[in-house]
């Protein structure tokens, strides 16, 4: 399939479990798996692990495509077994789907899994957000053996330890992560004991933060990891101290954004409990490539392009809040698309808080394409966007033509098969790497 210009990440594994269903479990037996799961940053984290095991000399494997469903998973095991099989690596690094989680936990040997947060995703999939514990409640309770990685800071994510009788450690933010705030849509207002409502004592975003149900006592947990500073926050990196177990350590992430200092937060405490040196994660972290969409850049005749993926209205408003940093002037691309791998119930997007590009003093264009490119703008009409700056193009061929004429730079912010799309001829345009490589 790669032969042929195709990814190969999926249609493997599916005839693979033709052939036999239980082969993931015969593949994986006797391979040390991590896996990294939950509703926004599994991508990246995954990448940041990556680098970890690496720089630490661990010879590992890994589905960098970001094909985390059974059968992208069943093709990367595939991949690293000998014809007799038997594993090549004595360590796989997988990112799992939350739906999939449920599936694969039956057969994978985990040894550490890492949640990285809950939020509403995918009406269409996973309705709301108690389908989506449910599956990752499943996936933990079948890797029995597995040190449980949560998010101090999110309450969903939080309530999986409930019951568990294994190592669980928890990363967070000790601290807002901005000075800047924007009006969210809450994934969790009410305490999921007892239905009473939270207080905060801050929010770093969504439904982060320092969380307690004054009714049940229900709160925030002491992170073994934690953000405890954040020194800087600029277009390339963000500077930040961390807490490990009570010692306070620099860190240069080398991704810009709040969301991924949350990843970067979770990345460390999952490697620090795997025997990772703080040496050595802090050498990670500062010098890994970010996934393929995932605040990738590359510049054409010096003018710099960044693709942004967007699936829902936490992750949305956070770019959002990114691009209120700059202070350039920037020509915006949204691509909203509704196949299958994107969701097709695309309302979330009237949960995002659009009113923030009203007032974004470096927006010079707004482009807007996709299968619901027509939804996308009405929207953007409706949050006060003015009509002279935005721009309807729903053949990316045609788009990227239009991109190359601007002056600014350019930040994509699309969906995901919109980006698989856009990076399709981007690649052949301009010679970026396939996202299988």
């Amino acid at each position: 399939m790669r032969l042929m210009g195709r990814g190969g990440t999926s249609l493997p594994g599916k005839l693979a479990m033709k052939v036999s269903p239980d082969l993931l479990g015969e593949l994986s037996r006797n391979v040390a798996t991590i896996i990294v799961t939950g509703t926004n940053g599994k991508t990246t984290t995954t990448r940041m692990m990556g680098q970890c095991l690496s720089d630490a000399g661990i010879d590992y494997f890994t589905n960098k495509t970001g094909a985390n469903l059974m059968s992208g998973i069943l093709t990367e095991f595939c991949m690293n077994s000998s014809p007799a099989g038997k594993p090549k690596r004595k360590y796989a690094l997988i990112e799992c789907d939350e739906a999939a989680f449920r599936q694969t936990g039956k057969y994978l040997n985990a040894k550490l899994v890492l949640v990285t947060n809950v939020f509403r995703d995918q009406l269409d999939r996973f309705g709301e957000v108690t389908h989506t514990l449910s599956c990752l409640r499943d996936g933990i309770d079948d890797s029995k053996n597995a040190i449980i990685c949560l998010n101090a800071d999110c309450s969903l994510s939080v309530s999986l330890a409930d019951g568990l009788d294994r190592e669980i450690i928890y990363h967070g933010s000790n601290i807002p992560l901005s000075e800047k705030s924007i009006p969210e849509v809450s994934d969790a207002t009410q305490c999921i004991r007892c239905k009473g409502n939270y207080t905060y004592t801050y929010r770093t975003y969504g439904h982060l933060g320092g969380f307690r149900c004054e009714k049940c006592g229900f709160q925030r947990p002491n992170p073994f990891v934690a953000v405890v500073e954040v020194v800087k926050l600029d277009q390339l990196q963000s500077d930040v101290v961390i807490e490990i177990d009570g010692k306070a350590y620099p860190f240069s992430i080398n991704l810009p954004g709040g969301y991924n200092i949350y990843n970067a937060a979770g990345t460390v405490a999952a490697a620090y409990k795997l025997g990772i040196s703080s040496e050595v994660i802090q050498s990670a972290l500062s010098t890994f490539k970010g996934g393929f969409g995932r605040m990738e850049s590359f510049f054409v005749n010096e003018k710099r392009y960044q693709i942004i993926l967007v699936k829902n209205p936490a992750g949305c408003n956070q770019v959002l809040t990114y691009l209120a940093e700059i202070d350039t002037p920037i020509a915006l691309v949204i691509c909203l698309n509704d196949l299958f791998a994107d969701g097709t119930d695309t309302s979330w997007i009237w949960d995002v808080n659009f009113e923030m590009l009203e007032a974004l003093d470096c927006l010079e264009s707004l482009y807007i394409s996709g299968t619901r490119a027509d939804e996308m703008a009405l929207r953007l009409k409706y949050a006060g966007v003015p009509l002279e700056k935005m721009t309807v193009e729903k053949e990316s061929s045609k788009l990227l033509d239009r991109l190359g004429e601007q002056s600014s730079d350019v930040y994509i912010v699309p969906t995901y098969t919109a980006m698989l799309e856009l990076r399709d001829i981007i690649c052949k345009k301009y010679g970026l790497d396939n996202f299988w490589e």
